[in-house]
């Protein structure tokens, strides 16, 4: 990837990896910051940081770690008219308190695909 304007974009965009086996010396995508340690700490810190939205793609485990720790501004879903009957849980199995989530948009697009935007409430959910 690279030579397609898509492949140049990525390349160009900084990136995060979160991984506790991959070198710096091997992040060789474009501009690359690999987050090891304490990922719900390190991924707080960049949030904190000026720059534009972080987008996690690919990885369960990262998902439910930062919905654990509070640190999802927004869920993007799309949900296929399809029940495969296993896969990976889209959320964690456990929480710390429960997660309200106000729905930000929803669309039906193509064969009966529903496109969800999610935001957690601010106010924290009480448990009932």
């Amino acid at each position: 990837m690279g030579g397609d304007d898509f492949g140049q974009r990525m390349n160009g965009i900084h990136k995060y990896v979160v991984s506790s086996t991959l070198t710096d010396s091997e992040a060789t995508w474009g501009p690359t910051t690999v987050v090891r340690g304490d990922v719900a700490a390190e991924v707080a810190a960049i949030k904190n940081q000026p720059g534009g939205n972080l987008l996690v793609e690919g990885s369960a485990q990262l998902v439910h770690t930062l919905a654990q720790h509070g640190l999802v501004d927004e869920y993007r879903l799309m949900i296929f008219p399809v029940i495969l009957g296993q896969g990976k849980r889209v959320f964690p199995d456990t929480m710390p308190e429960p997660a309200k989530l106000t729905i930000a948009d929803s669309r039906t697009v193509g064969s009966g695909v529903v496109l969800l935007r999610l935001h957690p409430d601010q106010n924290k959910a009480e448990a009932d």
